[in-house]
């Protein structure tokens, strides 16, 4: 165990490899498999570097990092396929994998619609690894960590969260030719400041950790606290809500797989039957944009065909959807470079979602609100209608009346009932769309938006 542990200290003190070892690494399995007379094979190189300071009681409490790199091949034979990954680089290791590999695919059933890989492609260039991110320190780490928790301490409050950096980087190519390469950095802090029984939080994610003010986040999150004490108990019911763009992430962020085609086709989308429809009010339009400047993720899908930038709402109207090669071949489509790897249950999806936004601002929301709610986020969301996509969860972290267009009591937390598309329908006031981060770790480009007759159905015991 010790040895181990030392091993990984050491990693997590590397660079990300030069690409052209990546690239080295994939040559050599299609190199083997040639040999073994492979029909087709796909092979994924992926490399992590990821550190993460982690933070309750005012103090940091655990400091982890880890350095991995993995080899994904993927071989078809006689319309079989099947996929095994390692984390081992030897060439024996790389030829025992693309044997089982082998092996594995000789017991699968045949797949009628599996096509050939997909040969050469062109992608547009992207940079997002930022030196800064890359080069952030524990030390560096711990000492936003320490301001973060001196202002909860003067504050009488106590903080917890994290701070995370990390970079990765992937390289795929297959026996076609193909070759496509990405990497990226990302940092994160999230900051939850309890005063109490109350309590805030709030969290950025970015490709330049210089885009992220930890003790803004703590100052925000702190603030907020301190009003979030002695709420005020509401009747449920249907209000105007101010969703800030974390909230709005939390429930948009469950349409991602409604867009795709092979979920549409099956009839588990809540979009079956209903493209050309108009869906959703008419200032609501959201594309998937890998290319926007505030989104993340590399410019090709997981069998390497570009990704594109799809119109999936305009004005409210269900205007396309996303396709991989397999789905879109059966709908006599251009796929969109949305799929993802081979094989896999879930076909494709839009990973990169931008809800467009407004003119409004949340100071611009509350003033013209006569008496609604202020929503900081939501969790503990399920789904309880997949068709008309209804949803269940709770409010957290800062729920506030809002009466004549000002701030005032925290409310006790609720529980929602609420449809999305319902809720898309009703949104009155949009504010600027920027990268959001929710619950689920999952981030997407969305505005505030200010929506009427937003339906909580009971007050929650905490």
């Amino acid at each position: 165990m010790r040895g181990a542990a030392t091993k990984r200290a050491k990693l997590s003190g590397q660079a990300l490899r030069d690409v052209r070892e990546l690239r080295a690494i994939a040559a050599t399995v299609l190199r083997l498999a040639k040999l073994c007379r492979v029909k087709e094979t796909e092979v994924h190189v992926e490399e992590v570097v990821d550190a993460l300071t982690r933070f309750a009681n005012n103090a940091i409490h655990q400091n982890v990092a880890e350095h991995g790199l993995t080899v994904s091949i993927r071989t078809v034979m006689d319309g079989r396929t099947a996929r095994v990954t390692t984390n081992r680089l030897e060439e024996d290791a790389l030829r025992a994998a693309l044997e089982n590999s082998l092996a594995l695919a000789a017991s699968q059933p045949k797949d009628p619609h599996l096509l050939p890989l997909p040969g050469k492609q062109k992608y547009r260039a992207l940079q997002r690894f930022i030196p800064a991110t890359a080069k952030l320190t524990a030390e560096e780490r711990a000492r936003a960590v320490k301001r973060a928790c001196d202002l909860a301490e003067r504050s009488d409050q106590v903080a917890a969260g994290i701070f995370e950096s990390g970079q990765s980087q992937t390289v795929l190519g297959n026996s076609r030719g193909l070759f496509a390469a990405y990497r990226q950095t990302q940092a994160e802090f999230s900051v939850t400041m309890q005063h109490g029984g109350a309590s805030s939080w709030a969290k950025a994610n970015e490709a330049d950790v210089r885009a992220i003010d930890p003790i803004a986040l703590a100052q925000t999150a702190s603030e907020k606290a301190r009003r979030a004490r002695n709420p005020v108990e509401l009747n449920p019911g249907r209000y105007t809500v101010i969703l800030e763009s974390a909230a709005v992430l939390d429930l948009a962020g469950y349409l991602f797989y409604d867009f795709a085609a092979t979920a549409v086709e099956d009839k588990r989308s809540c979009f079956s039957g209903r493209l050309g429809k108009t869906l959703f009010g008419k200032n609501i339009t959201i594309t998937d944009d890998v290319y926007h400047p505030e989104q993340l993720g590399p410019p090709f899908d997981g069998e390497g065909l570009p990704r594109e930038r799809a119109v999936l709402v305009d004005q409210g109207v269900l205007r396309n959807l996303v396709y991989s090669r397999r789905s879109a071949k059966a709908a006599h489509k251009k796929p969109t470079g949305h799929g993802f790897a081979l094989p896999n249950e879930y076909g494709e999806a839009p990973m990169n979602l931008v809800i467009g936004g407004g003119n409004s601002s949340l100071e611009e929301m509350i003033r013209s609100t006569e008496r609604g709610l202020l929503v900081t986020r939501l969790w503990y969301i399920r789904e309880v209608d997949p068709y008309e996509k209804i949803m269940t969860g709770m409010t957290r972290d800062g729920l506030y009346l809002v009466e004549k267009g000002q701030v005032g009591r925290a409310a006790r937390n609720f529980r929602f009932n609420q449809s999305i598309l319902e809720m898309l329908q009703n949104v009155e006031l949009l504010g600027a769309a920027h990268r959001a981060s929710g619950e689920e770790s999952v981030e997407m480009v969305v505005p505030p938006m200010k929506i009427r007759g937003f339906q909580f159905s009971e007050v929650t015991k905490f």
